[in-house]
């Protein structure tokens, strides 16, 4: 958007948004405001917007517009603007009243928070807010909303803030914290009656307390200390200030975790909780579910907080077992939704104990994780009047699969055996009314600890598994469904008891001509297939006919392909000569359909038999756990039967050449062939390459590079096939690098990033001179330095090891001769490009780069400093010299003396250190670019 648009052009584009009833219309005012507000003009129209104030939407539109711009795009702004922005939204907000929409009062917030922090020259933003709006009734709603979004925002990502500008904010906030709890405790006594603004005051506490803003000293001499814990002990406290109270107390819970700073705190915090446990029962007793999930809540955040101190001094002062005990009372409550809330407690206790492995320990937390199991097993209960099998898919199905999640992470601590024991004791001493549900439940924790059973055990497993395989048909298809999952996890029990597993495959093959219950009955047999293989090879044959009628039964994909994942790991097992008939046998009937596919003009309709996907996936998953042992020189026992198939995957990559969701299972299928032939598919190579390359010229599928790169694995180190190997990546190239020149090319295609330096890593690894001397090695070096500052997880791990491979090279030795060709070709190509290197992946972690992928970026650069350091310390200072200095352009960032600290350290500090000091300091500075051409708020 070249020109500013006019202020009636805008308002028309909003009421069209909104109000027109042309869909075509409100996509084209969708589209045409995006624009606008990505553009420079939307500072100066977003200003004019909220001050005509014509109606709701026009207005929502400018305080929605100023927010983002200045939450994003504050760079835009020249220092000498960011006063007359401050007073133009101190101005707007000015004029809020008791009808101002709660929608604009929090845009405005938001903007005028975010610029509060990126400001540094607005000294005591928080002293000049409370002047400004603290005396006005009306604007009261205002102030709180922005003193509660400010701390929030200053760990904002999208505000980039650096280490240093958040340590200034964090200390500005702390020195304000006495004026605001003034201000508070006047609005607790002034609007005492108020429960909005009382909710608005808590939330204000919590979000100080996220960022440890409040001191304890200060916090513990106020009565807002009792304030929240008195509200929640009320019986006829409003649900708005309810939970309120609860996310206050919390996120003080949550701070007073560090009990070096805060231990009277946490002093006072437990013993407030426990005032909280007879308000619990009385919600219980009333039915309150909100109310019980808040007191849960506050509970589950005081144990983990207290959780080092609970391990360190079991039953001592805050280490006071108690905490548990709280736990455990909201773990019974009848609603599992109440339960869950205390799982992560649970999760760090066994991850806790995990670790410091002392059976004196383990044994005083013993009896909890018993009594919790327990009471998982109530919470698994289906209802009595539940139909058909269980499903995993609805809230109770993922309930029960993060319930299956937790008892396998804390069954150490109660031991699986006992546990096992426990839930058959509960089975056979059930009444004889007792509840089918009941059982299918037993049986659902058992399943979640039959891992964990020592396949030695004799007691009580063969009484299970031999009730199981005597089950009457007319037992419930539930507690069926859930046996024949226990038999699947007990497959390595069944291993060492081979006398049962011609009666476990019986039961299993019942299982499978039964309609609800054939999915989890092949789930169980690929189980037992993969665990027995060698007991197995007897039984393939039957697998086979198995296989042949698969389409009878009524599996899920996901079944289907396990039954053949089974069925393909005893294959391997067989005799050499007869792999070949058998893989036959298992593709055939894949292959047969999909080529009726192929003649067929029938458009395909995704999850159909129409779909090729479901053919391709399943040969995909038969070539790749077909693995036989196959010695050097040794003919492949599956090439003649892959060769036979070829033409038909051939044809099918031709026909779905331009459906990427069938194509990337085209390749996948080839990739497992060729992964199952190794060296002996090298009569495939020349015809794939040429077909994968004309694909490519038409359609970019990122999975043609990925299956190259597998192609390149293979057969990098053959002399015969390195130059059409390379030829294929020349012929890659081209396409690609139009694709990715495109404006924004590389964040859009990030796949193909990840894919095209996942082939070139290859090639590092396995070609390296014939790569690094060839004509594509310095266009790719300038690829991946440009795409340094991709924030695509995936793509960007990919770009750093093809770079950190690539440099390897100039400086690991191995058992190759070509060490000095490729400690030339490399140097060679840094000394062109080395300064752009360190320029890119400093100035990507600097400005672009989440934290988290930094040590990957780091390492890069301690290759290029293990190279050659005087050079390397030449490029760094150059890079480090080009970055903004301190206060420039009004933002805060590495100061001089940290630039140059961190030259020292990085150059000269132990090798090992190095990834840290980086991280360090991409943290300390300052992510916000300055730009000085505009002048938006003269």
């Amino acid at each position: 958007m070249d020109q500013a648009p006019s202020i009636e052009t805008v308002l028309q584009a909003v009421q069209a948004l909104y109000n027109n009833p042309d869909v075509m219309g409100k996509e084209k005012a969708s589209v045409w405001l995006g624009e606008l507000q990505k553009s420079v003009h939307a500072w100066q129209v977003a200003d004019q917007l909220l001050q005509r104030n014509q109606n709701l939407e026009s207005c929502y539109f400018g305080a929605q517009t100023m927010r983002t711009k200045i939450q994003y795009a504050f760079y835009e702004l020249p220092q000498n603007s960011h006063q007359s922005l401050r007073d133009s939204l101190v101005e707007h907000a000015s004029k809020i009243s008791s009808e101002t929409p709660p929608v604009i009062i929090t845009q405005l917030s938001l903007a005028l928070a975010d610029l509060a922090l990126q400001m540094p020259t607005w000294k005591n933003a928080v002293g000049d807010l409370i002047q400004r709006f603290g005396s006005n009734i009306q604007q009261l709603p205002f102030l709180l909303e922005v003193l509660t979004v400010l701390p929030e925002e200053v760990n904002s990502r999208s505000l980039r803030l650096g280490a240093n500008r958040r340590a200034e904010l964090l200390d500005e906030l702390t020195g304000s914290c006495p004026v605001i709890l003034q201000l508070l405790s006047a609005c607790m006594d002034s609007y005492a009656d108020d429960i909005r603004v009382q909710a608005k005051v808590f939330r204000v506490i919590g979000s100080w307390f996220s960022i440890g803003a409040i001191p304890q000293e200060i916090f513990l001499n106020t009565k807002m200390l009792a304030a929240p814990f008195e509200c929640l002990a009320r019986r006829d406290c409003p649900a708005l200030l309810h939970e309120a109270a609860t996310d206050c107390i919390c996120s003080a819970l949550y701070c007073a975790e560090d009990l070096s700073k805060y231990s009277q705190l946490a002093q006072r915090m437990f013993e407030g909780a426990q005032t909280l446990l007879e308000p619990y029962h009385m919600a219980v007793a009333e039915e309150d579910s909100d109310k019980c999930i808040n007191y849960c809540r506050i509970f589950t955040e005081m144990a983990e907080s207290l959780l080092n101190i609970i391990v360190d001094t079991p039953n001592q002062g805050l280490g006071s077992l108690i905490t548990i005990e709280m736990l455990l009372t909201c773990v019974g409550h009848h609603l599992y939704e109440v339960a869950e809330i205390t799982f992560n407690f649970w999760y760090r206790l066994s991850e806790e104990l995990y670790q410091r492995n002392t059976t004196e320990l383990t044994d005083i937390f013993k009896p909890y994780i018993q009594r919790l199991i327990v009471a998982m097993c109530r919470h698994c209960q289906l209802e009595s009047d539940h139909e058909g099998v269980p499903d995993e898919h609805g809230d109770f199905g993922e309930f029960r699969v993060r319930v299956s999640e937790l008892i396998k992470d804390v069954v150490f601590i109660a031991g699986s055996s006992s546990c096992f024991a426990q839930m058959f004791e509960n089975i056979k001493t059930s009444s004889p009314k007792a509840s089918w549900e009941t059982s299918e439940a037993s049986l659902f924790v058992m399943t979640a600890v039959a891992k964990n059973i020592l396949p030695d055990e004799n007691e009580v497993v063969p009484q299970v598994v031999q009730a199981i395989l005597t089950m009457s048909p007319d037992t419930n298809v539930a507690v069926r469904h859930t046996s024949t999952l226990l038999i699947g996890e007990l497959c390595e029990w069944i291993e060492r008891h081979p006398q049962l597993l011609d009666p476990v495959l019986q039961y299993l093959l019942s299982g499978l001509q039964h309609p609800l219950l054939a999915s989890v009955a092949a789930t169980a047999l690929q189980s037992i297939s993969t665990q027995c293989r060698d007991l197995m090879i007897d039984h393939f044959q039957g697998l086979v006919q198995i296989v042949q009628a698969m389409d009878s039964f009524n599996l899920s994909s996901e079944a289907a392909i396990g039954l053949l994942k089974g069925t393909a790991t005893i294959l391997a097992r067989l005799p050499h000569n007869k792999i070949a008939e058998g893989l036959l046998q298992l593709c055939l009937c894949q292959i047969s359909p999909l080529k009726l596919l192929l003649e067929s003009t029938q458009a395909v309709k995704q999850g159909t038999n129409t779909d090729p996907t479901i053919w391709l996936d399943r040969l995909a998953a038969i070539f790749r756990y077909t693995n036989p042992t196959v010695t050097n020189g040794q003919m492949h026992p599956c090439q003649p039967v892959i060769m036979e198939l070829w033409p038909v995957l051939s044809q099918a990559c031709t026909k779905y050449q331009a459906d990427v969701r069938i194509i990337e299972r085209c390749c996948r299928c080839i990739r497992f062939a060729i992964r199952c032939l190794g060296k002996n598919s090298a009569t495939l190579l020349t015809p794939l390459v040429t077909q994968m390359v004309q694909l490519y010229a038409v359609h970019q599928h990122s999975c043609f590079l990925y299956l190259g790169s597998i192609l390149v694995d293979e057969y990098g180190c053959e002399a015969g096939c390195i130059t059409g190997l390379l030829d294929m990546l020349q012929a890659f190239c081209g396409p690609t690098f139009k694709i990715l020149e495109e404006h924004n090319g590389l964040r859009n295609h990030p796949d193909t990033v990840d894919d095209l330096f996942r082939l070139c890593l290859r090639f590092v690894q396995r070609a390296p001179v014939f790569f690094l001397q060839s004509p594509m090695a310095k266009p790719l070096l300038c690829c991946a330095i440009a795409a340094c500052s991709l924030d695509h997880k995936d793509a960007n791990a990919s770009v750093m090891k093809f770079l950190a491979d690539f440099i390897k090279c100039a400086r690991e030795k191995d058992d190759r001769d070509d060490f000095e060709a490729r400690s030339t070709a490399v140097k060679q190509l840094l000394s062109d490009h080395g300064q752009a290197l360190v320029h890119a992946t400093v100035n990507a972690c600097v400005f672009c780069l989440p934290s988290y992928m930094v040590p990957d970026v780091a390492e890069v650069l301690y290759e290029l400093m293990l190279i050659n350091l005087p050079t390397f310390c030449v490029w760094l200072e150059t890079t480090l010299k080009a970055l903004p200095t301190e206060n420039s352009g009004g933002v805060v960032t590495a100061t001089h003396k940290q630039l140059t600290d961190f030259h020292k350290s990085a150059t000269t500090g132990p090798d090992r250190e190095f990834v840290d000091i980086f991280s360090s300091f991409a943290n300390i500075s300052s992510h916000c670019e300055v730009k000085d051409d505009i002048n938006l708020f003269p």
